[in-house]
């Protein structure tokens, strides 16, 4: 069974300083330990662990153990870690991969996005495999963890009522540049600062998956959550290139048949995440939830195209490729799955 390894281990082995052996695997996290990626790495680590019948033994590395996200990816490319997750930061890193981040792009359907951002259409397409090969990484599989849900003090219905309203991003120009668009004070933060941010009254909104907002109990310090699945908070389940490259067809063909077996499983395991982390801030709290009606979602969507050319203009072809490619995508998994 995969062993929980903790930072003291890491940071005084010699051994971590170099590529490990070849049967022990790591994987670093964004996210604390009970989180959607910790789930999802956990159960890929017992899949790799049952079908190798032990000879490789996996382990497990939450957020905060290794170092920042810039490190995470660093010790990924250096095959310090073998697997990582990588989500809004990540562009930094790989521009291409803000894609994630482009507002009403996706279908309505979280089960349909699941599909079609795993499918090779998309997945194993050349204009992504690039972006990620030329960084020393490897694309292994998508994970949306649930719908980016606004937070805020005073209800928000239209783009005027995001006038002047100070939301925390990550930051990310493009993120930055869409809710500009859409009329509010987008406000770069740290994340560990959040709380007290909105506590203080610095900024006045956020943008989270209802997770991140149970999680970090920034529910306690906001009025309305606002629903208007403009987008969801998407990771990358990564390889590092060095390591992946030198696995023999067979373990390469496990790790693909692994991550494409556990799609539905994980989109099953976000939706039970999150729905039950929304009913215990309800039960917790008198937060209102507001769901915007396609009225209103489509005044929203207007402001969001433009942010489309704000994506190409900075990533390049490549990165329209990769757009096009999802798009394809998207309207493939609709027609075979159906958006409810």
């Amino acid at each position: 069974m995969h062993r929980y390894a903790i930072a003291t281990v890491l940071l005084g082995s010699v051994a971590f300083a170099g590529a490990a052996h070849a049967d022990q695997w790591r994987i670093a996290l964004e996210e604390v330990e009970g989180s959607i990626q910790y789930q999802y790495a956990e159960r890929f680590a017992e899949e790799v662990e049952a079908r190798t019948d032990g000879e490789v033994q996996v382990d497990l590395f939450p957020y905060g153990t290794i170092g920042e996200m810039g490190d995470i990816y660093e010790q990924l490319q250096g095959n310090v870690v073998q697997f990582a997750f990588g989500s809004g930061a990540l562009g930094a890193t790989v521009p291409e991969s803000q894609l994630f981040s482009v507002n009403f792009v996706l279908s309505d359907d979280e089960y349909v996005n699941t599909r079609a951002l795993n499918d090779p259409h998309f997945l194993h397409s050349e204009p992504v495999q690039q972006a990620f090969g030329e960084r020393g990484m490897e694309l292994v599989s998508v994970l949306p963890e649930g719908w980016q849900v606004w937070s805020a003090n005073e209800p928000i219905r239209t783009p005027e009522d995001f006038d002047g309203v100070q939301i925390r991003t990550m930051d990310n120009r493009l993120l930055r540049e869409t809710y500009r668009q859409y009329g509010a004070d987008p406000t770069p933060m740290a994340y560990g600062e959040v709380y007290g941010g909105l506590e203080q009254g610095v900024i006045d909104g956020n943008v989270q998956p209802y997770f991140a907002h149970q999680e970090m109990g920034f529910y306690e310090v906001q009025d309305y959550f606002i629903e208007a699945r403009q987008a969801q908070f998407i990771a990358g389940f990564m390889a590092s290139s060095m390591f992946f490259d030198a696995l023999p067809d067979e373990k390469q063909e496990m790790i693909r048949e692994i991550t494409a077996d556990m799609v539905d499983w994980a989109h099953d395991m976000q939706q039970e995440v999150n729905e039950q982390r929304l009913a215990d801030m309800k039960a917790n709290s008198d937060i209102e939830v507001i769901a915007l009606d396609e009225d209103e979602r489509d005044a929203f969507r207007e402001r969001a195209l433009p942010t489309r050319d704000t994506y190409i203009d900075e990533v390049g072809v490549r990165g329209e490729q990769a757009l096009d490619r999802l798009l394809e995508a998207v309207d493939q998994a609709e027609d075979e799955h159906g958006a409810s």
